[in-house]
């Protein structure tokens, strides 16, 4: 077996920093899907079955794409990136498309496509570190990614709170969240 080079803290940081995407993309979906929904004309009463999108992808993607990026390998790309590629194009294009939905149904279905996008992303992401950190710097690689976890939860649902308060208009709210979101 090959033994793994040790990396330095700025390595093992951008190895990292895809995390904060990706929950990044989570938090606007926990904090903004609601809304969105009570806005289509969801009832209160259903908002909890309209979200079954995260526990139901959780238990279905998360699994499949971990096993399947296992034993994928692309010559230009590794065994993890082209999944971390997918994940993020197709996340963004929803996140873009959210704050636009022009019916409930529509809505609900992206809900579901970006919670795959952003299992297909986070699962490899979390086997990433295992792939390229040597035994003797793995926690260090995982409290990294907590560290991007935390912050990227906590950057989406600030930017939302102050969109919010800067602009009243609700669809430019949406618009400049997505557009902040993807740059």
């Amino acid at each position: 077996m090959l033994k793994k080079p040790k990396l330095s803290f700025w390595q093992i940081w951008n190895m990292n920093v895809g995390f904060l995407g990706i929950q990044f993309s989570f938090g606007l979906q926990q904090t903004a899907v609601n809304p969105i929904f009570s806005f289509l004309g969801a009832h209160h009463e259903t908002l909890p079955i309209l979200n079954l999108a995260g526990p139901v992808t959780g238990l279905l993607v998360q699994p499949l794409i971990g096993a399947i990026s296992d034993k994928t390998w692309s010559p230009r790309w590794g065994r993890r990136k082209p999944f971390f590629l997918i994940g993020a194009i197709t996340g963004s294009l929803c996140l873009f498309a959210f704050p636009f939905s022009p019916h409930l149904w529509f809505a609900v279905g992206l809900l579901w496509i970006l919670d795959a996008a952003n299992n297909t992303a986070m699962e490899p992401y979390r086997a990433f570190v295992g792939d390229k950190l040597p035994e003797n710097q793995l926690t260090f690689g995982f409290q990294m990614q907590s560290l991007f976890v935390g912050a990227g939860i906590t950057l989406a649902n600030f930017s939302l709170f102050l969109f919010q308060d800067w602009f009243s208009a609700p669809a430019e709210n949406g618009g400049l969240c997505t557009t902040a979101t993807v740059t």
